[in-house]
């Protein structure tokens, strides 16, 4: 994958992300998001959070080279054990008192440029390392920064009851990420990227025809945190 594939999704799914919650209302943070306990305003500081790890994370030495790479990231480790998910959601909860929604979009606006801005200036095939140890290429990072940004954009679309925003290089890169290894195109499938990304992410349900029709083109689930 192309570096500037991946940084050009994630430019554009954190600043639709970014536009769209600078325009909520205060009356609105506090309901409840379809990942519980987080509130839509504890959700979003979860993703602000996960934006904001990718600067550090370039600041820090480089690994000698990749181990993993984006689909192996959301692997069913510790990462995702109660232990580390009691530390996730707190987190995404402290950010939230901290900052408010409000704070908290103003919060992705400086992130995202500061992100955006350095990743354009790093060499292709720059390795970083993760908060769970992991050893992958900026390029394969960054796709997970798209992933969370984008479906955790379509968790806080239902949230605060608006039509979803997932942004054309998101939905391609997303669905480039679940096809791949698979030999299957949307196209076989018979559903567009966003119903796609709802089923493979578990937002919409799986009926067995559908649970079905994912086994046989061999569509894996991913674990999103």
């Amino acid at each position: 994958m192309a570096i500037m594939e991946a940084l050009d999704a994630f430019a554009a799914e954190t600043e639709r992300l970014a536009a769209e919650m600078l325009t909520v209302g205060d009356g609105e943070w506090g309901r409840a998001s379809p990942c519980p306990p987080w509130t839509a305003a504890e959700l979003f500081g979860h993703v602000v959070v996960g934006v904001g790890r990718v600067t550090g994370m370039l600041d820090a030495p480089a690994p000698p080279r990749a181990e993993i790479d984006a689909a192996g990231y959301f692997r069913a480790d510790e990462r995702f054990s109660s232990g580390t998910n009691a530390e996730r959601i707190d987190l995404g909860q402290a950010r939230a008192a901290e900052l408010g929604g409000r704070g908290l979009a103003a919060e992705l606006v400086r992130v995202r440029a500061g992100a955006v801005d350095r990743c354009r200036r790093e060499a292709p095939g720059w390795v970083v390392r993760t908060r769970h140890g992991d050893a992958m290429t900026l390029e394969d990072f960054l796709v997970t920064r798209v992933l969370e940004a984008g479906i955790h954009g379509l968790d806080l679309a239902a949230a605060l009851g608006r039509e979803p925003w997932l942004t054309p290089p998101a939905a391609d890169l997303l669905t480039g990420l679940y096809l791949a290894g698979t030999g299957a195109r949307l196209a076989d499938l018979g559903w567009d990227a966003l119903t796609f990304l709802r089923l493979a992410t578990g937002r919409e349900p799986l009926d067995d025809a559908r649970r079905a029709q994912l086994a046989r083109h061999g569509v894996r689930r991913l674990k999103l945190g």
